[in-house]
């Protein structure tokens, strides 16, 4: 594994090494004490599966609240998206700042994000599946989301009509969320 670290503080792409030979390939997908040499041990408690059908979905950009905030690690297994998240870090140099990663089931990246970000994706292909472990419960009622098109963020996703669900219709912006939390502690 290679851990590269990404432009805002915390947040890395990690390429995989897979051994590939006329069969396929093997690779480890996760080793804990590769993640801890590297500072990045997280005890993860749930992982999630999403599948979407269609090329142009966008799921997030999602978040909990303390004392419920995230870590993630992130991978796409079938098709390909476009990874995206959003400093939401009290006190943090890049607060309000996004980075993104093309994550595909060819170039077999992660993305890991700490806690304090906002988080989503939108896929590059029909049919995209993603993995992706978590370090906290879901609690649905420390829930926020910061809607994909806020122009204070203007977060170029590569589309201009995206496939929302309802909930991510509803999802505010980055000035409704400052006036609201002001900002996650981490």
């Amino acid at each position: 594994m290679n851990f590269i670290k990404g432009k805002i503080e915390g947040t890395y792409v990690i390429e995989m090494k897979p051994i590939i030979d006329s069969r396929g390939f093997f690779m480890r997908a996760f080793d804990k004490g590769i993640f801890a040499k590297q500072g990045l041990d997280r005890d993860w408690v749930q992982e999630n599966h999403s599948r979407s059908e269609q090329k142009g979905t966008i799921r997030g950009l999602h978040f909990q609240m303390p004392p419920f905030s995230e870590t993630k690690l992130i991978r796409c297994i079938k098709g390909s998206v476009l990874d995206v998240f959003v400093d939401l870090r009290l006190n943090s140099p890049t607060f309000g700042h996004w980075d993104s990663v093309v994550l595909s089931e060819e170039n077999r990246k992660y993305a890991y994000v700490p806690r304090g970000f906002a988080h989503g994706f939108c896929t590059l292909t029909d049919i995209s599946e993603v993995l992706y472990k978590v370090d906290s419960i879901y609690k649905p009622e420390y829930e926020v989301g910061l809607i994909w098109n806020d122009s204070d963020l203007n977060i170029d996703w590569g589309i201009e009509k995206p496939v929302l669900s309802e909930k991510d219709r509803k999802n505010i912006t980055l000035k409704e969320f400052i006036s609201k939390y002001k900002g996650i502690e981490v």
